[in-house]
Parts: C-alpha cells; sequence; structure tokens
C-alpha cells in the first residue's frame, strides 16, 4: 500500500467552499455574511462569551470554592498483583523498571496500591504507597522504599 492509495480518494473529498466569486456561483456579492456589520467586515466578529455588550453569562453567574488546578499532583496507580506478574522472581522492583516494561509512561508519579498478595519478599520503589500496600509488602519481608515526589525518571535520551 502507498501512501496515495489511502482513503479517502480525491474524488471522495467534499471541496471547500469558494466564497466572493461572482453571482453566478450562489455565494458571490457578500459571499454568505449578509449585509454590513461587524460579521460582514474582514477580521470580524466577537470572541466567544461576547453578548454584544450585556453582562456575559460567566461574569453573571456566581463563583464557589477553591480550585488548585495549578498545583494538583496526580499519580500513575500501580497494584500488587501487576508488579508479581510483571516482575516475577524479581527481588527489587526499581521505577525505571515499571517505565521500561511500558506499566507506567515515563516520567510519571507512581503510587503503589494493595490489591493483591505479596509472596515473596521484594523492595519495591515508588513515590507513594497506600498504607495497606506497604503493610503488606513489609509482613512478606519485603520492603518499600518511598521517593520524593521531584524525583522523577528522565526519558532516556534517543540517538541522533
Amino acid at each position: 500500500m502507498q501512501l496515495n492509495e489511502l482513503y479517502p480518494f480525491p474524488e471522495e473529498r467534499k471541496t471547500r467552499r469558494r466564497v466572493g466569486r461572482g453571482s453566478g456561483s450562489g455565494l458571490g456579492c457578500t459571499a454568505g455574511k449578509g449585509n454590513k456589520g461587524q460579521n460582514a467586515r474582514a477580521g470580524g466578529g466577537v470572541r466567544p462569551g461576547f453578548e454584544g455588550g450585556q453582562m456575559p453569562l460567566q461574569r453573571r453567574l456566581p463563583k464557589h470554592g477553591f480550585k488548585n488546578y495549578l498545583f494538583k499532583v496526580s499519580y500513575e496507580v500501580v497494584n500488587l498483583d501487576r508488579l508479581q506478574e510483571a516482575f516475577a522472581g524479581k527481588s527489587e522492583i526499581t521505577l525505571d523498571d515499571m517505565y521500561d516494561c511500558g506499566m507506567i509512561a515515563n516520567g510519571k508519579l507512581v503510587k503503589v496500591l494493595s490489591r493483591g498478595e505479596v509472596t515473596s519478599a521484594i523492595t519495591v520503589e515508588a513515590h507513594k504507597f497506600s498504607a495497606a500496600a506497604a503493610e503488606k509488602i513489609r509482613n512478606a519481608g519485603g520492603q518499600a522504599k518511598e521517593l520524593l515526589a521531584d524525583t522523577v525518571a528522565e526519558a532516556p535520551a534517543t540517538a541522533e
């Protein structure tokens, strides 16, 4: 298959509307913009939410609550059962291991949750652990290493 064989074929594509090309075209004269006014001018129109000078809806409605979107910290979650099956027989699981096998997107913060059982003593490295997950790891004789949130692995450099 070649690039020129990909669908849709040129004859199946809708042709663009050519406005202002004479009265015979059906979109000549005012080019479908009506007569005069702000919206008929080149570069004319109003910004989204503008209501002709009337107080816009987004300013009329009351604002409530505290929004902390700028500083929100979100974690990618991994359960113990997924760690056990992905790294069977391994005694130490690091962040880089999770990134390398594609379990977590590169550079994301990781939190380990407690679904599943820990059968052997393992050392797990993550940014956060749920209390139950840390307890299960410790009870199996392992260790839960909690990293600081700013410790994010760098993406591997690509050869250019």
